[in-house]
């Protein structure tokens, strides 16, 4: 029986390939496919402690370990490594190292769409080691413990916020039928019935007491990109922001700039996707994306009446985004237009819950920097273990820890 790629709104969870990326599983939008489909998905359960890695593909042989007891299932786009004999974050450590993607390289076949034979992996040679593989185990865990720290945090921010905006319980007004008068129609351009709900007439009251837009408290960066001369930029398309409220970015040729690559970024920033506002990608720039280029997919906002820290989680707030996916047109590629998003309500937000937002907002950029880190020095310690010595490799992770341990104290 073949399984037709049939996504719902809720059933079982799905890991897609794109979740999968720098030795971490990243889940940005969940995906589900029916739950008459799990007698079918059976074989594809991952388990604690599997190395789950991509098949085909650009991206072909991106690996990481799984470390959550929730049932989930992966797509066919995966490779389930079960019960590796070695450490699992160590497994998936060295499948991103240098030497562990030259090896797939050297495996893999098909230009176009090049892809990772399970055969090979079965006779695929690993380095083996000693304390070390335990040592870069456990920061793989580390790692995992800190990225779900942070989610925490951005979850405890949004909260604080929709309780300071009287959200946090609301239970807004779901009549049968509603009436509305053509002059509302007409003032508004909408005449879909969704838009004039009485759940959205309250939140928008609600959030517009101030009489405050977005607009007001974070006017659009324009600070044009000129794709010209030699050398190279740092580039964030959507699918670059992750769902810390962070975003990386790839550092491609001038010469190669993609057409969609338009405005300057600079650090505090605020960035949000107009399209499929539904998924709330926004993301602050950090200090050191300073200068990078964004996609004309984002609208740059400058916090100047807010914090940013506020400003990001106001964006990506769930009822928020609700407004914003009303304002889509389009249905293969829904967008809402910068003016459309510029012009929704920004409310006023005590004092206090402000502070309380940024302080979360930051502890969770905490959290995500130490746990990049760690991720970044197992991978070291294998490519040291393999170029030198386990003993040198022990050497650069007690470095390590002794450098993070100093800078936690000064935090």
């Amino acid at each position: 029986m073949e399984l037709e790629r049939i996504y719902s709104d809720a059933g079982i969870e799905i890991v897609l390939a794109q979740h999968i990326r720098d030795n971490r599983i990243e889940i940005v939008e969940p995906a589900f496919m029916p739950a008459s489909a799990e007698p079918i998905l059976r074989d594809n359960r991952i388990e604690n402690g599997d190395v789950v890695m991509t098949r085909s593909g650009a991206n072909y042989g991106q690996s990481a370990t799984w470390l959550d007891s929730r049932p989930v299932y992966a797509c066919a786009d995966l490779l389930v490594l079960r019960r590796p004999s070695c450490p699992s974050g160590y497994l998936s450590s060295f499948l991103a190292s240098a030497p562990g993607k030259l090896l797939l390289d050297r495996g893999s076949y098909g230009a176009a769409q090049p892809h990772i034979a399970p055969t090979y992996l079965v006779g695929l040679r690993i380095p083996r080691f000693g304390k070390l593989e335990a040592s870069i185990d456990r920061l793989v865990r580390q790692s995992a413990v800190l990225a779900r720290d942070c989610i925490k945090h951005l979850t405890e921010s949004e909260a604080t916020l929709a309780a300071a905006l009287g959200l946090g319980n609301w239970q807004p007004p779901e009549p049968l039928t509603y009436i509305r008068r053509a002059s509302e129609a007409f003032a508004a351009g909408r005449l879909d019935a969704q838009y004039f709900t009485p759940r959205v007439t309250e939140l928008l009251t609600r959030l517009g007491k101030g009489g405050r837009t977005v607009r007001d408290v974070a006017p659009p960066r324009s600070e044009k990109f000129a794709a010209v001369g030699a050398g190279h930029f740092r580039y964030i398309e959507i699918s670059d922001v992750r769902n810390d409220g962070t975003a990386t970015s790839e550092t491609i040729p001038i010469s190669e700039a993609p057409s969609r690559a338009t405005s300057h970024v600079r650090a505090g920033d605020v960035l949000t996707s107009t399209v499929r506002p539904n998924r709330r990608l926004s993301a602050l720039i950090l200090p050191e994306q300073d200068g990078c280029v964004a996609s004309s997919g984002f609208v740059v906002l400058t916090p100047q009446a807010v914090p940013a820290e506020v400003l990001l989680t106001y964006l990506r707030l769930p009822l928020f985004c609700e407004l914003m996916d009303l304002h889509t047109s389009a249905s293969l590629y829904p967008a809402i237009s910068d003016r459309d998003l510029l012009a929704l309500p920004f409310p006023t937000i005590p004092a206090k819950a402000g502070n309380t937002i940024v302080a979360a907002v930051r502890s969770a950029h905490t959290a995500r920097q130490r746990a990049q880190a760690l991720l970044v020095a197992a991978q070291r310690a294998v490519e040291i273990a393999i170029e030198d010595s386990e003993a040198a490799a022990l050497a650069h992770l007690r470095q390590h820890s002794e450098t993070q341990s100093v800078s936690a104290k000064e935090m």
